[in-house]
């Protein structure tokens, strides 16, 4: 199949950190993440995710639950979830019964992506854990265990998830190393990979994947996603213009500043330093960035390279109104 059949038969989803904007409030930044997902129903995206962060001033997603539950009432037909929800800080039965509650209330509409990151800092994850040590072994107890809650066959346990159980809410693994693509595979599950941040080992992690994929109940072949960034433009000089914003967002996470999303700057020189900016371009490999055209032939070209089955987008971007035009432009792709 040539990259242009194939990039044109892959759908597009989005993943959301509800980012607050410089100088606007929290409930500002909610508002702006539900007209987002509105926008994305309207053109046609296919999943609209969000992400568990905790302590960052820049992030209002701590309680992914209540804002999926938020983002789901207020719009009619795109799924939406978690992308993802950090298993390691909440135990299995908890997150059974609150995504239970969610596909109760959004039948058919509901997705689970787990984590096993923190999505914080040490002090935090510990705040959240309290006596709780999570190990790496612990992750695919948990998950199973999440399974076996969602299951009908569980309703003969001491223990039950109700709402939830039967309703087989659909898991998706994600991870930025080739640890969860090996869990993934083997437990037969979709897998995400977090390449918009963390871009060094998702070839590897894809291949790792299909090679341990077994079939499961939930999928019969493997499915592969790749979130990247992309900030779209009528002119790849105005695109990269907006994508500064992006550019100071990663930089306030390499220096744990966690300030709130900053306007556009015409350059970064004198705001990072070299290293700086050698980490961040890394971090930023698969960062698409430009008009239409320029966006188009980026992605059709990773999108052969890589065989994923769908792109998760995120958009970093200052402006509202020019944060729902990426998106649009997106779309029309």
């Amino acid at each position: 199949m040539s990259k242009e059949k194939l990039f044109k038969k892959i759908p597009f989803s989005v993943l959301d950190l509800v980012p607050v904007i410089e100088g606007s409030s929290h409930k500002t930044a909610m508002k702006h993440s539900l007209a987002l997902a509105q926008k994305a129903e309207e053109l046609g995206f296919s999943r609209f995710w969000i992400s568990e962060h905790h302590n960052a001033d820049s992030l209002v997603s701590s309680a992914t639950p209540l804002l999926i539950g938020y983002i789901a009432e207020n719009t009619k037909k795109i799924r939406v979830g978690s992308g993802g929800v950090m298993l390691p800080n909440h135990t299995p039965l908890v997150v059974a019964e609150q995504f239970g509650t969610l596909a109760t209330l959004y039948p058919n509409r509901i997705d689970l992506g787990l984590g096993r990151a923190p999505g914080t800092d040490q002090l935090t994850a510990k705040a959240l854990r309290r006596e709780r040590v999570e190990t790496v072994n612990d992750f695919p107890k948990d998950v199973q265990e999440l399974q076996y809650y969602f299951s009908e066959t569980n309703a003969s346990s001491p223990v039950r998830a109700i709402p939830g159980e039967g309703l087989n809410v659909p898991l998706y693994l994600l991870g930025s190393s080739t640890y969860s693509a090996q869990l993934a595979g083997a437990l037969g599950l979709p897998y995400a990979f977090a390449s918009h941040f963390a871009p060094t080992h998702l070839h590897d992690a894809l291949r790792l994947y299909h090679s341990n994929f077994e079939v499961s109940k939930q999928l019969k072949k493997p499915y592969t996603m790749a979130c990247v960034n992309v900030v779209i433009a009528n002119t790849d000089a105005e695109a990269e213009y907006l994508a500064s914003s992006m550019k100071l967002f990663m930089l306030n996470v390499i220096r744990n500043t966690r300030r709130p999303l900053q306007p556009p700057v015409k350059s970064m020189d004198g705001i990072w330093n070299a290293m700086e900016e050698v980490h961040i371009k890394q971090m930023m490999q698969y960062s698409f960035v430009g008009s239409k055209e320029t966006v188009q032939k980026q992605l059709s070209n990773f999108v052969e390279q890589t065989r994923v089955d769908e792109l998760i987008t995120v958009a970093h971007i200052y402006d509202q109104k020019a944060r729902l035009n990426s998106f649009e432009l997106l779309s029309q792709l």
